[in-house]
């Protein structure tokens, strides 16, 4: 059951961080907006335990996980951008 509850947070977390990022250089489809919304989440946990805001074991929450989701579009934004 964890691994779906990881799929709909990280779709509805890539979701949230495509809405609110500017640019049209933005994966799209199901399955990338879902890695996105992860990844993101993978992120904010390791910047947050690097930080120390969490603790060895601690995840992210649903708003880190969308902040982590954004810092990866923006990033994927300019290597398109740099691309075209």
């Amino acid at each position: 059951m964890g691994i779906i509850w990881a799929v709909i947070i990280g779709f509805l977390a890539g979701l949230i961080a495509k809405w609110i990022t500017p640019g049209s250089h933005k994966p799209s489809g199901f399955i990338l907006t879902t890695v996105l919304g992860i990844v993101g989440a993978v992120l904010a946990t390791w910047l947050g335990q690097a930080v120390g805001w969490y603790n060895a074991g601690d995840g992210a929450g649903f708003i880190a996980s969308i902040v982590g989701a954004v810092i990866i579009l923006l990033a994927w934004g300019q290597i398109a951008r740099s691309r075209a």
